[in-house]
C-alpha cells in the first residue's frame, strides 16, 4: 500500500521544481553583465517563473486552510491571477494579515523595482527582442530596464565613493596602458555601443560592484515567499490530512539571514 498520496507527491514535485528555478535564477542574476546578456534572460525567466509558482503555492495553501482541505479550481489561479507578480504579492500581504503572521516584506524602492520588472517580463517583456523585429507596439527592453531601475540605484546607494573613484581610476589607467592596441565592440545594457577600452572597463567595474547587492535583493524577495510557504504549511498540516510536505525543508536554505546570503554566490545546487 503506498504511503504518499497523489496530492502530497504533486505538491512535493512542484516545490522541488520551484526551488530549482529560484536557485538557478539567484545564481544567474549575479553573473549577468553587458558582455553576457543572454544570462539576464535566463535569470529573469527563472526568477519570474519561480516567484510566480511559489506565490501561487502560497495562495493554494491559504485556500486549502480556509476550505478545510480543498484546493482552488484552475480559474482562480490562471484567470484571476495569471502571471501578475504584483497581484500575487498584494494577495500574500492580505494572507499575512488574515492569518496574523509576522513576516516583514522587503519593500525598498529597489525591491519594488525588481518585482515590477519580473512582472512585466512574465506578462510579455520576455518577447521583447521578437516584438522589436516584428514591429510590435510593445518594445520594452528588460535588460535596459534592469540597468536603469535596479543596477543604477544600487550603484548610487550601496557602492562607496571610494569604490566609484577606484573604478574610474582603473578604467582610465587601463585605457592609457592599452593605448590604441585594443579593439572592442560591445553594446551596453541600455543598447549604446561600447567601442572604447575605458568604457568597457568602467562597465565591468560597475557590474562587479553591484552584482553581490543585486543578488542579495533578489534573495530577500525569495526569502519572504519561502517563509510564508513554511508558515502556511504548518497551518495546512493542522487540518489533519496527509497532503502537505515539509516545505520548510525544501526551501530552507533561502530562509537564512543576510550575513549568510552575502557569503554564497551559487544557489543552484542547494
Amino acid at each position: 500500500m503506498p504511503y504518499l498520496n497523489q496530492t502530497f507527491v504533486a505538491l512535493l514535485k512542484e516545490a522541488q521544481f520551484t526551488k530549482q528555478l529560484l536557485g538557478a535564477g539567484a545564481t544567474e542574476i549575479r553573473r549577468a553583465n553587458y558582455a553576457s546578456k543572454g544570462i539576464y534572460f535566463q535569470a529573469f525567466a527563472n526568477l519570474s517563473t519561480g516567484l510566480e509558482r511559489i506565490g501561487k503555492l502560497c495562495l493554494m495553501l491559504d485556500y486549502y486552510i480556509e476550505t478545510d482541505g480543498q484546493f482552488p479550481d484552475l480559474k482562480y489561479l490562471k484567470k484571476d491571477i495569471g502571471h501578475n507578480l504584483l497581484l500575487l504579492e498584494e494577495k500574500a500581504k492580505q494572507v499575512i494579515v488574515t492569518r496574523q503572521l509576522s513576516i516583514p516584506a522587503p519593500s525598498t524602492a529597489i525591491h519594488q523595482a525588481i518585482v515590477r520588472l519580473f512582472c512585466r517580463f512574465s506578462e510579455g517583456d520576455r518577447y521583447s527582442n521578437i516584438d522589436l523585429l516584428v514591429g510590435s507596439t510593445r518594445q520594452s527592453d528588460p535588460i535596459a530596464d534592469w540597468f536603469n531601475e535596479v543596477d543604477t540605484p544600487i550603484y548610487e546607494l550601496r557602492v562607496t565613493k571610494k569604490k566609484k573613484e577606484k573604478i574610474n581610476h582603473n578604467a582610465e589607467v587601463g585605457a592609457r596602458l592599452m593605448g590604441g592596441s585594443a579593439f572592442i565592440l560591445h553594446t551596453s545594457e541600455t543598447g549604446s555601443e561600447i567601442a572604447e577600452f575605458e568604457e568597457a572597463s568602467r562597465r565591468t567595474g560597475i557590474f562587479e560592484a553591484v552584482a553581490p547587492y543585486r543578488q542579495l535583493y533578489v534573495l530577500q524577495i525569495i526569502r519572504f515567499w519561502c517563509t510564508l510557504t513554511r508558515k502556511l504549511q504548518y497551518l495546512a498540516m493542522n487540518i489533519g490530512k496527509e497532503d502537505i510536505p515539509f516545505f520548510g525543508e525544501i526551501f530552507g536554505p533561502f530562509e537564512n539571514d543576510d550575513s549568510y546570503m552575502k557569503t554564497r554566490k551559487t544557489w543552484d545546487s542547494i
